[in-house]
Parts: C-alpha cells; structure tokens; sequence
C-alpha cells in the first residue's frame, strides 16, 4: 500500500473527515522519481470545531507518528472546521522547494 493510501485510511479513520485531500507533493521537491516523502493534507472534521490551530496540527501529527518517522520528510497541514471549509475560498498553496 503507498504512503498516500496510509496516511488518507489514517486520517479518516482518526477523524472521520467530511473533505479529505491527500496530495503527494514529493516532486516539486530534490528527491528520486515516485517519491513518497512531501505530502500535502486538507483534512475538514467536526473534531476540529472546538480546537486551536495548534491542536489540530498536533492531532494530525499524531495520528501520522509513524510515517512522519519512517520515511515523510515534509507534511503542510491544512485542517478546517466545517464552518470554516464553508468560508474557504482556496486553500493555501504550498511553498515552494528551496532546496
């Protein structure tokens, strides 16, 4: 199973996610070809209604403890409440590689 597929199975199951988007961004980044070492995820859940920003990202970080330590250098959390996704009008892009 791809990391993507682990780290999206993960998030549902932790969060139970009305929107979820798990987004490889592994080759704007220095690494080998089908790399799975750059994500991106927009996560949308009931669960972060009550949360800080803070705490989402801590929430998500882990759920993916294992992945974060074996192999994902880079993951840009982007975790909405429901009412916030519906003020959404994009979602921030991620910056790009520097190195």
């Amino acid at each position: 199973m791809s990391v993507q597929q682990i780290i999206t199975d993960k998030l549902n199951h932790a969060f139970a996610p009305s929107h979820i988007e798990v987004i490889n961004e592994s080759n704007r980044h220095h690494v080998p070809p089908n790399s799975e070492t750059h994500f991106k995820v927009v996560v949308v859940s009931k669960q972060f209604s009550e949360q800080r920003l803070l705490a989402r990202h801590r929430a998500v970080n882990q759920v993916l403890a294992d992945e974060l330590a074996s192999g994902v250098h880079a993951l840009s959390i982007n975790a909405y409440s429901q009412p916030e996704w519906q003020a959404l009008e994009i979602v921030p892009k991620t910056p790009n590689c520097k190195g």
